[in-house]
């Protein structure tokens, strides 16, 4: 068993991999750049060392001083976490060198897997199913003119080195063609240094489906069941649930064998998840492969009991899989929703500030992954995640009840968050029924306002912290708290705590 393990990582996944690896008895390794010094991850690590600037070019992205670190404090392994360079072919490569285990899967995988072109070519020639669309111009003679004619509008170019919505662009028709490709070209070159594209058959309001697996070095593959994830926004994902209630047995195997498939073609070993578009007609297509551990494994975790970072260590340390298919069952239903600071009645910007106070709803089967605590800072430099919030009932209906109540019951003050967002997604008819799909936001929320007040517990504690901060500024001789731009009475009209 692997001894050491660096987190190339911070915030709530950098806190995951250390609480699962102390379970373990492996010794754990913190990385932290100047603004995230007091951060809940470095005090949870047995070790942690600083990677100076904050940018994160200069930290967590920064390959040369991560190695640096891991050879100076003895480290046997280093755990990238999800972002970052979790699917950085490059990174698993340097670990390799310097004779450091990623972990994760090879280095060719990765590379394979984050070309989009090669990565629909390889599931193609496995028979996997792919998205009618096209590739590029070598071999066949085809145009990306005839491609659209032969495919049928719309279509989707994408980039295909990119990920997250950039170089992606819908076309409805011949005329528009032209200019998509040119402006896609340019956002793929800039974002990914990158500019090739394909093609692909553009399929309405279809949902997003992702199976989880686990591959040892042995050959050995299974899937863990399905995600739903067509709750987005802007192609990231915002509330995720499992199991779908678009899958009956029949489809949810035929897609769980397609996935096993698809990582058997490719040699993956560890964690990985196989992403696939679900049509209305019932149909499911790959999407891409991510190489890493997603942000929403916890609910996967959560339905089928099985840890899937503490299989990841075991995978890294040589270990074959212990358990087989027809060991995984799926019970209950778990929900996720993602606690971003950002307004999203002012278009979803990021907030930022220092956390006055976090009180968050506990109870049974509530779970709360999160890298921040009252008194951290957040900062502009880093993705805006405060938390993932987490919930599992025995069925559908029962983890929605329990998902509003414990958003209904989430603080945070000093920032802005998307939880009353959250909250009206999770109440939203639609939701309840089960009819979702990736335009999910766009089709309900495209023009969000918070249509109710904060719940009063939210009130409450605004007031308390608000004349908590402007007693202690008083005290100093100053008169900072009413001049603190997060004050609720900024926010909240008229209202007073004796009105």
């Amino acid at each position: 068993m692997i001894e050491k393990v660096l987190v190339a990582n911070r915030g709530e996944i950098a806190v995951r991999i250390i609480k699962a690896c102390q379970e373990m008895g492996i010794r754990t390794v913190a990385i932290y750049s100047d603004v995230d010094a007091d951060s809940p991850h470095v005090h949870a690590a047995d070790e942690s060392y600083p990677l100076g600037d904050p940018t994160p070019s200069e930290s967590y992205l920064n390959i040369p001083k991560i190695l640096a670190i891991a050879k100076e404090c003895g480290a046997e392994a280093i755990h990238p976490g999800y972002g970052f360079l979790s699917e950085r072919a490059e990174f698993a490569k340097a670990c390799a060198d310097a004779g450091i285990k990623f972990i994760g899967p090879s280095a060719d995988v990765i590379d394979k897997m984050g070309d989009k072109i090669q990565a629909k070519k390889t599931m193609a020639n496995a028979g996997v199913p792919v998205i009618p669309g096209f590739t590029g111009y070598e071999g066949s003679g085809e145009t990306l003119e005839q491609a659209c004619q032969r495919i049928g509008f719309p279509v989707l170019i994408k980039a295909a080195a990119g990920g997250g919505g950039k170089g992606m662009r819908i076309v409805d028709s011949m005329d528009q063609l032209a200019d998509a490709e040119e402006s896609a070209k340019r956002e793929a070159k800039s974002a990914f240094g990158n500019d090739e594209l394909l093609l692909e058959k553009y399929l309405e309001k279809p949902r997003h489906i992702e199976f989880q697996i686990l591959a040892d070095e042995k050959g050995n593959v299974i899937h863990l069941f399905e995600r739903e994830c067509s709750i987005q926004r802007r192609h990231q994902k915002v509330i995720e649930e499992t199991p779908s209630v678009a899958l009956d047995d029949d489809l949810r195997q035929r897609m769980g064998d397609a996935a096993v498939q698809a990582a058997k073609t490719i040699g993956y070993t560890n964690a990985g998840t196989v992403e696939f578009m679900l049509d209305h007609d019932r149909n499911f297509y790959f999407l891409e492969m991510n190489t890493r551990l997603q942000v929403e494994h916890a609910i996967t975790e959560m339905t089928t009991h099985v840890d899937i970072v503490k299989w990841q260590l075991r995978i890294a340390s040589g270990e074959e899989l212990a358990i087989s298919q027809d060991d995984v069952s799926q019970n209950g239903h778990a929900i996720e929703c993602r606690i971003y600071a950002e307004d999203p009645e002012q278009g979803f910007i990021p907030s930022t500030g220092k956390l006055h106070m976090v009180d968050v709803p506990d109870g049974v089967n509530i779970r709360h992954d999160t890298g921040v605590k009252q008194g951290v800072e957040v900062t502009p430099y880093y993705d805006p995640m405060l938390a993932k919030l987490i919930v599992y009932a025995e069925n559908r209906p029962d983890a929605i009840k329990k998902m509003q109540w414990a958003l209904s019951n989430y603080i945070t003050l000093g920032v802005t968050t998307n939880v009353p967002f959250l909250r009206e997604i999770i109440e939203h008819g639609a939701f309840r029924g089960g009819d979702i799909d990736t335009h999910f936001i766009d089709s309900h929320f495209k023009d969000w306002i918070m249509s109710e007040d904060p719940p009063v517990e939210v009130l409450i504690a605004a007031a308390i912290d608000d004349l908590g901060r402007t007693a202690v500024a008083t005290h100093d001789g100053g008169d900072e708290g009413h001049d603190d731009a997060h004050s609720p009475w900024k926010t909240m009209g008229a209202w007073r705590i004796d009105s």
